[in-house]
């Protein structure tokens, strides 16, 4: 694992997005950001979900956050504006986003990829994460500290067959990322970076390896320690970087 340990006010005063927010590594990220001092906003396409983890930090005597029910494979251009535009009404600032959401699409030859099937997996994970992370740059350029953090994956950095569009996605994921932080350094303070989570215990997992027994594999908190180095101060200065949770497991 990461070698990391965060001091409990790491986060404090810290207002962050997470997508995919609801379960998963996101879930796991929102609590774990929520425990180390920060002000949550939680962004998913299932409100039940969100409702559920906001619910887990205001029991656990954290900072309330903030549900925003948000459907990335349908929202449009104008959706994206109204979504910053409340945050910049209700924090004014955001010091932190983790692009976490995404989809596996077929796990099949790229041959046998249909073109519905490569758009929309295409779409959730490339397009609406820039227009989400286009829309929401200028409020991160007024937090003195900001950290935009990419969810990649080993088949987004050594192609491998049969991982289909998904695959393509985490390519252009790692080109996003290190594109942003070479237009970013120098005369702002928001940072970019990615991260493989590597094998964890999720259901996007077990959809991808039915057979396999998720017990092999760590659950998500396991992994924070990477997402709360680079989300705190401790990664100041630090951009355009890949980063594995987990060092000997890329799978």
């Amino acid at each position: 694992m990461f070698d990391y340990s965060a001091r409990p006010d790491l986060l404090a005063d810290r207002v962050i997005l997470v997508t995919g927010a609801g379960r998963g590594i996101g879930a796991a990220a929102a609590l774990s950001y929520a425990a180390h001092g920060a002000t949550l906003v939680l962004l998913g396409k299932t409100p039940a979900n969100l409702m559920h983890i906001s619910e887990q930090i205001k029991l656990a005597g954290y900072a309330q956050a903030l549900v925003l029910p948000f459907d990335l494979e349908t929202a449009l251009p104008h959706q994206y504006d109204e979504l910053a535009a409340t945050l910049a009404e209700r924090f004014g600032r955001l010091d932190g986003l983790l692009h976490n959401a995404s989809i596996i699409g077929p796990r099949t030859p790229l041959e046998q990829v249909s073109g519905e099937q490569f758009m929309q997996v295409m779409h959730i994970n490339v397009n609406a994460m820039f227009m989400l992370t286009q829309s929401l740059l200028p409020l991160l350029k007024k937090s003195a500290d900001a950290s935009l953090l990419f969810t990649s994956s080993s088949v987004g950095r050594k192609g491998r067959a049969c991982w289909g569009p998904y695959a393509v996605s985490k390519f252009a994921t790692e080109g996003l990322m290190q594109s942003l932080a070479d237009e970013l350094k120098g005369d702002t303070a928001v940072r970019a970076n990615s991260i493989n989570p590597g094998a964890t215990r999720t259901s996007m997992r077990a959809q991808a390896y039915p057979a396999e027994d998720p017990q092999r594999n760590p659950p998500p908190e396991d992994i924070m320690p990477v997402y709360l180095y680079l989300m705190g101060p401790d990664s100041q200065g630090i951009s355009g970087q890949a980063f594995d949770a987990q060092a000997a497991r890329q799978a």
